[in-house]
């Protein structure tokens, strides 16, 4: 089916070098965008790829904005959304037809739960929606859920969607040096066996990591080692157990010390806290 990323690029015009470079390394069937910050005067183009997009609505400093690229080396589409949120469709044949949908909703917007089912009711499916919500949820790796994430949520849950997202932040809020995930991909139930989901290493001058939605029956598949299940940890034993001694860290060399501290919490982990497969 090939790949299909997601980049919020917080303005696409002053990364168009780093967005390149993400094309030429992964060769993407489609690629949402989100927060072009482009206005109608600001044309897109790129050699290879169409791309339909919807602009900000005017008087909003051009905050905002989506795109979808789709290869021409794929048939595509573009679909006609009657909606008011920041969104743009295309129908991709890709191995099989799929809809790909961007979707970027402002923190600061109240958004309908009935605009976001009735977004989705538009997609043919199947569909992947390639989206930055800007939803907090512990469903998908944050430590708290907000109201947007519950709407999310909600949406997931009436329209009987399939969340791609493992645990991997996506955003880096620069102000306080954390990590969070507010990037998602959602899809039908069908395409759930068929795709695998990771997320970049590089911000490429943004605050967010592209997404990537890759074929899972793909060779370059990521392989997660097995995930520790915290909820049935020992934690009695594991203190016992993570006995970290003075002379662990009284070493010259810094790096050395650090390693002996992992190595001892390494080993109280793996023998007070099961293990279960990715």
């Amino acid at each position: 089916m090939g790949s299909f990323l997601s980049w919020n690029c917080c303005g696409i015009l002053s990364k168009l070098q780093e967005f390149k470079g993400l094309i030429n390394y992964f060769h993407p069937v489609c690629i949402g965008l989100q927060e072009t910050f482009l206005s109608s005067n600001n044309p897109l183009k790129l050699h290879g790829y169409n791309s339909p997009r919807k602009d900000p609505a005017t008087g909003s400093n051009h905050s905002g904005g989506v795109c979808i690229l789709t290869s021409n080396l794929y048939p595509s589409t573009p679909l006609t959304l009657h909606t008011s949120l920041q969104a743009v469709a295309v129908q991709v044949h890709a191995r099989t037809l799929v809809t790909v949908c961007s979707v970027y909703l402002s923190p600061y917007d109240g958004i309908s739960q009935q605009h976001l089912d009735t977004l989705v009711d538009q997609l043919a499916t199947p569909f992947i929606l390639l989206c930055d919500f800007n939803g907090h949820s512990t469903l998908w790796g944050s430590d708290v859920t907000n109201s947007r994430g519950r709407q999310i949520e909600q949406l997931i849950s009436n329209n009987c969607l399939c969340l791609l997202n493992n645990d991997e932040k996506t955003y880096f809020h620069e102000p306080t040096c954390t990590f969070h995930s507010l990037d998602l991909a959602i899809c039908s139930p069908t395409l759930l066996p068929l795709l695998h989901f990771t997320v970049g290493s590089d911000l490429c001058n943004s605050d967010h990591f592209p997404i990537i939605v890759s074929s899972a029956d793909s060779g370059g598949a990521i392989q997660y080692p097995p995930r520790y299940l915290f909820q049935r940890a020992d934690w009695g034993n594991f203190m016992q157990v993570a006995d970290i001694t003075e002379s662990m860290v009284s070493t010259a060399d810094i790096t050395e010390a650090v390693e002996n501290v992992i190595e001892c919490l390494m080993n109280a982990a793996n023998n007070t806290i099961p293990k279960c497969s990715p």
